[in-house]
């Protein structure tokens, strides 16, 4: 049928009928909200490159974790600053270490119960080099050893479950990274605990933000060694095959806007959720935006989150979770 028969205008003529006849839809239960902890107590601490997101002790964290609750949101990602740092990661993986501590302490809240606690299983946090492995360093030449690396992150993502952690999510981008946790975790009686890896993760300039938040900006060199290339498409799907074939339960794709392709493409192959990460340097970018008005704050971080639900993620990491829970309310 041509014109004038078919007007598809007709139904985009008020708000009742383009919800009713709206493809992609979007529900604060697939939203995921990340958390800064760090030391101390009452500490609320705004991070300057990204306006209403907060370093957070403990006690304040318990309380983000109500509110969040509230709003029906379906989880939380938690990071963790250390109050020091080695070469060895130690803060990562020690009983006592922040995340640690703020899993237990979140556990106990009546709140959590409602939500799901993801604990990130990284070292740049921790390390004293800021980066994501163990590093050999001869004179200015450095390199990230990957197998040596594998045994400090599956014995942090064992304390992290031993925590109560309900699902651990590497992020680190080593090889076999999820065959060493899953081996890990099973051995150590924690076989129902999932995994969500990052399993495609871009060496990417939007990360700029999180590396204040989280104090983990690399000392020297740069992570182009073990993150992504972000011209390679193909490569992605070899990375999330291998790690699937490694037993990752889950996926999570990282940044979300500028590789929503990235997305569009894994959702067709692989049958499995899929996540993505709307990170720190999207969220600025549009906050910058915002304090200028040069955008419209609540129609612009929707059309955002609904670009990416678009593309293909079941679920997305955003730091906008709970204003966005507001508005679909």
């Amino acid at each position: 049928m041509e014109y004038p028969v078919t007007r598809l205008r007709r139904l985009r003529r008020s708000e009742p009928m383009r919800s009713l006849v709206r493809e992609t839809h979007l529900e604060p239960g697939a939203l995921i909200q990340p958390l800064f902890l760090c030391p101390g107590e009452g500490v609320r601490k705004e991070i300057g490159s990204m306006p209403g997101v907060f370093n957070l002790s403990i006690d304040e964290a318990v309380k983000e974790t109500e509110a969040a609750a509230a709003l029906g949101i379906g989880g939380l990602l938690l990071f963790g600053l250390p109050g020091s740092k080695d070469e060895q990661a130690t803060g990562a993986w020690e009983e006592d270490g922040i995340v640690q501590t703020g899993l237990r302490a979140l556990k106990q809240s009546a709140a959590a119960k409602q939500l799901l606690l993801i604990a990130d299983v990284c070292l740049c946090e921790y390390t004293s080099h800021g980066h994501c492995g163990i590093v050999k360093k001869s004179g200015d030449d450095y390199e990230i050893e990957n197998d040596s690396t594998l045994g400090l992150l599956s014995r942090t993502a064992v304390s992290l479950a031993a925590a109560g952690a309900d699902i651990v999510a590497p992020s680190d981008m080593m090889d076999g990274h999820v065959a060493a946790i899953r081996d890990e975790l099973d051995e150590e009686g924690y076989e129902q605990t999932p995994i969500l890896s990052y399993a495609s993760k871009f060496a990417s300039s939007f990360y700029g933000p999180f590396r204040e938040a989280a104090d983990s900006a690399p000392r020297f060199g740069d992570r182009r060694s073990y993150q992504m290339d972000g011209a390679n498409l193909r490569e992605a799907m070899r990375e999330i095959d291998l790690d699937l074939g490694e037993g990752a339960d889950m996926i999570l794709m990282k940044p979300a806007m500028p590789y929503l392709d990235v997305i569009r493409a894994a959702r067709e192959r692989f049958e499995v959720p899929i996540g993505a990460y709307q990170v720190s340097g999207e969220y600025s970018m549009l906050q910058a935006a915002f304090a200028k008005g040069w955008l419209d704050r609540d129609r612009a971080m929707m059309e955002s989150l609904i670009s990416i639900r678009r593309a293909g993620a079941g679920f997305i990491v955003t730091y906008f979770a709970q204003d966005a829970a507001k508005r679909l309310g």
